[in-house]
This record gives C-alpha cells, sequence and structure tokens, in this order.
C-alpha cells in the first residue's frame, strides 16, 4: 500500500486506537485531525499532528484543502442535539472529494431498540427507544443520502458498547462506581476497543460501498455475568444490587430499557477477521493479566 492520507472528524478512543493499528503495520500516512478546542498541534505516539477545529458553529477554514486531499475519512463525531454536524458540513462543502476511497461512518446498535433478547442482525428492524438511537439512526439516514447524492463511497459500522484497556468494567469495579442492576433477559453486546480499529484497518484494502456491519463480539451477555467475571477475576464481593427505578443516570436507565443479541456474521465473512476478544472473557483476562 502507498501512502495514505487519513482525515478524522474526531479523535477519540476509536480513531486513536486505529491510526495506532497503522503505525504497528508502518504503513506510510498523513494524518489531520479535528477537536472542539481551538486549532493547535499535538503530539501522539511521538507524531506531530495539527488538530483543526471543528464545532457546530466553527470550523478552520484550513480543513477545505485536507478533506481534498483525504483518502479514508473517519466520522466518530456523535450528533449533536441530534443532529449530525460533519454530515451537514459536507451537504454545504463545495469542492468534490476526489481522493476519497471510503468514508466510514461510526453508528451504534442502539439503533435497534429493544428486541426482547432476540438476535438481531443489519437486516432487522430500527426501532430505537433511546434519544442516542433515535439521533444515531437519523443520521445513519442522513449519510446514506449524501452518499448517494454526491456519489461518495461510503460504510457504516455500527459498534456495540466499547470497552477498551483503559476503559472497562474492572476500573469501574476497583473504584466502586457501578451500579448493579440484576435484569432478567437483558442482554447487551460488547466490543474491545482495538477489534474496531483492527477492522478499520483491514478496510483499507476490502471494501464494499453502501453497506452496514454491526461491530461486536460473539457472546452478548447480561451486565450481571460481566461484573460477575469481573469481580471473581478481581476476588471482590458483589455491591448490593439496585432496582431499576431507583436509577437516576438517564443513560443507564436507557441500557436496561433494550435487550438483544447483536450478530456478527457479516462483518466476520466480509473482513475475514478473528476477532481479537471473542467475548468479554478473553478481553478481561487479558486486561487483569497484563495489570492494565
Amino acid at each position: 500500500m502507498s501512502k495514505i492520507n487519513i482525515f478524522c472528524f474526531g479523535f477519540g478512543q476509536v480513531a486513536e486506537c486505529f491510526i495506532n493499528k497503522i503505525i504497528q503495520e508502518k504503513k506510510d500516512f498523513d494524518l489531520t485531525v479535528t477537536s472542539r478546542q481551538e486549532t493547535h498541534q499535538v503530539e501522539f505516539n511521538n507524531i506531530k499532528i495539527k488538530s483543526y477545529q471543528f464545532t457546530d458553529d466553527k470550523f478552520d477554514k484550513s480543513i477545505t484543502k485536507k478533506l481534498e486531499e483525504a483518502n479514508y475519512i473517519l466520522i466518530s463525531i456523535p450528533p449533536i442535539d441530534s443532529k449530525d454536524i460533519v454530515v451537514s458540513f459536507l451537504n454545504s462543502y463545495q469542492k468534490k472529494l476526489i481522493n476519497c476511497k471510503w468514508i466510514t461512518y461510526l453508528s451504534a446498535t442502539s439503533v435497534y431498540g429493544d428486541h426482547k433478547g432476540e438476535w438481531v442482525n443489519e437486516n432487522s428492524i430500527t426501532k430505537p427507544s433511546s434519544p442516542n438511537g433515535l439521533s444515531r439512526l437519523q443520521a445513519e439516514k442522513s449519510w446514506i443520502s449524501f452518499s448517494n447524492k454526491k456519489n461518495y463511497p461510503l460504510q457504516i459500522f455500527r459498534l456495540a458498547g466499547i470497552y477498551s484497556n483503559e476503559f472497562n468494567i474492572l476500573k469501574r469495579l476497583q473504584t466502586g462506581k457501578i451500579q448493579i442492576v440484576n435484569k432478567k433477559n437483558h442482554f447487551f453486546s460488547r466490543i474491545h476497543v482495538e477489534d474496531i480499529a483492527n477492522i478499520l484497518y483491514k478496510s483499507l484494502d476490502n471494501f464494499k460501498n453502501n453497506e452496514i456491519y454491526n461491530i461486536c463480539d460473539d457472546k452478548p451477555a447480561p451486565q450481571s455475568d460481566v461484573v460477575a467475571y469481573g469481580l471473581k477475576l478481581l476476588k471482590l464481593e458483589q455491591p448490593n444490587p439496585v432496582k431499576l427505578e431507583e436509577i437516576k443516570s438517564e443513560m443507564l436507565q436507557n441500557f436496561y430499557k433494550d435487550s438483544k443479541k447483536v450478530d456478527n456474521k457479516k462483518m466476520k465473512a466480509f473482513f475475514k477477521y478473528n476477532l481479537k476478544f471473542p467475548s468479554y472473557i478473553e478481553g478481561l483476562d487479558y486486561i487483569f493479566n497484563n495489570n492494565i
């Protein structure tokens, strides 16, 4: 692969891990990223990069030239007030993205809503019940419309609940910042951020236009099972469970409203990918055994 040019709208843990993967593979690349802050230089993995300001009402005009040069455009900025600010910006963008080989929009499995613990795949009905799921589904529709209208190559990744070496259930259990709710038939899918990065990397050479993929591991499981396994690793006593109606966090309430098992067969078949962490068990074992 020759030198590649990557533009990241947003530079959170997924984008960072993706770029780390490219560095590990010793690929030659140029990188442009955005943030809400005023344009500034940052150092990432011993590489100096420029982070350009991009918000819903203000952006550094220099990014227009960077977009023209970009081969791969990754969007990880979530909708703001139910509006996807990136697709709105690109819809008003007058110049052609002449070098663009793909646009990847990172969506979420919350678009499926509640399926009573049954399996869902990319063809399942989307019936989001949370504000996040509703805004994500609207964003997907906006991106598909944009892609069709402008004739740009697009793929959508519906990400399950992300955990990483830095942010995971073990850390939350150790700090006591967790509420346990024992709810019957509550299934939830997860994915380690390294697996997302690996699949993004594979998609640089293996891409099909206008496709949607569920990005999740092989083992949907109740949160109580994950907590129990984390407690076993840490040799901690289980905190007292709380009733769902006692939870004050709207985000946590929404989390327990939806129950579904997300199917990843399409992802694994198309990208010919074997998960590094097939389930939370391998993921938490790795984090625990490496004292992360």
